[in-house]
């Protein structure tokens, strides 16, 4: 038992210096005070200042938000719909309608063609934008209270400048220029009213108006094409036909031993239909039913 308990002189004064650590610590716990102090909060500045972090999270929350610009309903896409919280059958809808070469000329139809919901419409129909004309439209009916122009009292479409076409509502400087250029491109101008159709970004209505004030009157001298005797080679100088479509229609002729009317056109593959009547101006046949 000796032996355990005989320390040479460094492990006494490692026990020397472990007692003595030990004796420090014990009076540190118990005369020194480790609380802390209370922290005084101002629960008014408090809440104030959290009411403006809240207030600079909406505005940053606001900036983040996609806006919305002044748009034509016309001519929303899928993206554009879905971006402003329609849904694929009411976009579906009012792509049908636009397919139709038809216009949204109102908030109200707007509704009716794709049933979208009050609360949708008054949301985004504050930035629908539609054309000048539509809106002197609304606040100018008399204009449409007069009497249509007869054929005398309208101006030639081959003579009248730029400048007497913007005098129709929603006819700018773009828009006239466009069609005097287009009319110019053919040596002695149009050759009916028809030919509005060609002119980029005219719409039906637009063109009802034009031709309500302007009219061709000196038409331009073509020689028509007998439909049932034409080459390749003839039918594609005439406007929107190419020698695809040519040989479509030379196919289609032979097969039918002949044309028995203009109209037969339409029963030729990838005809565009929509100009039948533009093409109609530059053929004739010997004899038509």
């Amino acid at each position: 038992m000796k032996s355990h308990f005989t320390f040479t002189k460094q492990q006494r004064n490692g026990i020397f210096l472990l007692i003595l650590i030990i004796i420090s610590l014990q009076c540190i716990y118990f005369f020194v005070d480790f609380k802390s102090e209370k922290i005084n909060i101002n629960n008014e500045s408090l809440s104030k200042f959290e009411k403006e972090i809240d207030s600079l999270k909406l505005i940053e929350l606001e900036k983040s938000k996609p806006k919305i610009y002044p748009f034509n309903p016309n001519y929303i896409t899928d993206f554009k719909g879905a971006s402003l919280g329609m849904t694929t059958e009411e976009i579906n809808r009012l792509l049908a309608f636009r397919k139709q070469d038809k216009w949204i000329n109102t908030t109200q139809q707007f509704q009716k063609v794709t049933n979208v919901s009050d609360s949708l419409l008054n949301a985004i129909s504050p930035y629908f934008k539609f054309p000048d004309w539509v809106n002197q439209k609304k606040t100018n009916t008399t204009h449409y209270n007069n009497k249509p122009k007869t054929f005398a009292q309208k101006q030639d479409l081959n003579t009248i400048t730029a400048q007497q076409l913007q005098q129709v509502n929603g006819i700018g400087e773009a828009f006239s220029n466009r069609i005097i250029k287009f009319r110019n491109t053919f040596k002695g101008g149009f050759i009916a009213d028809i030919q509005l159709q060609d002119v980029y970004g005219l719409t039906p209505e637009l063109i009802e108006k034009i031709t309500a004030s302007f009219t061709v009157k000196t038409p331009r001298k073509i020689k028509k094409i007998n439909l049932n005797t034409a080459t390749i080679d003839e039918l594609v100088t005439i406007q929107h036909i190419d020698y695809d479509l040519a040989n479509k229609i030379i196919e289609q002729r032979t097969l039918r031993e002949g044309f028995q009317s203009l109209n037969d056109l339409i029963k030729v593959k990838g005809f565009p239909l929509k100009k039948i009547d533009i093409i109609k101006l530059y053929l004739h046949l010997d004899k038509e039913n």
